[in-house]
């Protein structure tokens, strides 16, 4: 049986999820997993489903038919085939913690993406990535040659298909018609400790001052650096006694993890733009599962 997701958004209204499910049932689909949210000060409503098909329908087809249910609720919808991975491209510059993670967890199918292209503006990498047999990009950027490096970087992703770009701690700054080329589809990472500690050695500055969390958040990617909405967010407690260099290298593995994290939960489907905030929905059971462990 084929297995889909459909995700949904529209203003809440009495009847929509049965009109949802009503729709699925006369279809001969059985909802496996459910997740819906009410925003009460926007008045939006939030759902995905997971089910699969007992009769065989495409997903074109239960699309296709759906318009008419949609229709009376101004809903947006869009159906995803699950067994199709998302493809993404990977930026990278010199820090390879997050590009490693990414990889081992997309070799053993941790992650529902295919890594189609990695680009970067050095070539720290290039071995590491050809050796997975992916296509690596050095293109390298300056303020000279910024729009002509970015039209480089787009074309990349458009030959390669792509759904998504993750930065795994790309070090420049995107242009904003960039950003909004791309709307909902760049994710990235930094550590939590903005607006407190800015510019060099943020580490550094929290090490200096006493801070006892070390934290990661990773979010999509607007004009505002740094400020768009929040996917995931974590946290790893220091001490007194551990020195700025141990500071790096924790905030480097919790960077890792949330990354990673945020990109399971988008690839899935279960992260909606709210706003300036997002509503991330809970997996689906076995969407953990790799496919090989090791």
């Amino acid at each position: 049986m084929s297995k889909f997701c459909l995700t949904v958004t529209c203003q809440s209204a009495r009847g929509v999820v049965a009109a949802i499910a009503g729709y699925l049932s006369e279809q001969g689909c059985n909802i496996t997993d459910s997740s819906q949210f009410d925003d009460p000060e926007t008045g939006g409503f939030f759902m995905r489903v997971s089910f699969v098909s007992e009769t065989g329908a495409t997903r074109d087809e239960l699309e296709q038919g759906f318009a008419k249910a949609a229709q009376g609720f101004g809903m947006e919808y869009m159906f995803h085939d699950e067994a199709r991975k998302m493809r993404v491209v990977v930026m990278v510059s010199r820090f390879g913690h997050c590009l490693n993670d990414l990889l081992y967890r997309w070799k053993i199918g941790a992650l529902p993406i295919d890594i189609v292209a990695v680009v970067s503006n050095h070539m720290d990498y290039q071995k590491l990535v050809v050796n997975h047999d992916i296509p690596f990009h050095c293109i390298k950027v300056t303020k000279a040659n910024k729009p002509d490096a970015e039209a480089r970087i787009m074309a990349v992703v458009e030959e390669a298909e792509a759904d998504l770009i993750v930065l795994a701690r790309y070090m420049q700054i995107l242009s904003d018609d960039m950003c909004r080329a791309m709307s909902g589809r760049i994710i990235n990472i930094h550590h939590s400790f903005l607006p407190s500690f800015k510019g060099a050695n943020p580490y550094k500055q929290a090490f200096q001052r006493g801070v006892k969390l070390i934290g990661a958040t990773s979010h999509y990617v607007t004009a505002d650096l740094d400020e768009g909405p929040i996917i995931e967010q974590d946290i790893v407690r220091v001490t007194h006694a551990q020195s700025a260099e141990d500071y790096v290298s924790l905030g480097r593995d919790v960077e890792a993890q949330v990354l990673a994290r945020a990109v399971h939960s988008h690839a899935n489907r279960r992260v909606f733009l709210n706003g300036d905030k997002t509503v991330v929905f809970p997996a689906s059971p076995g969407s953990y599962c790799s496919e090989r462990m090791g």
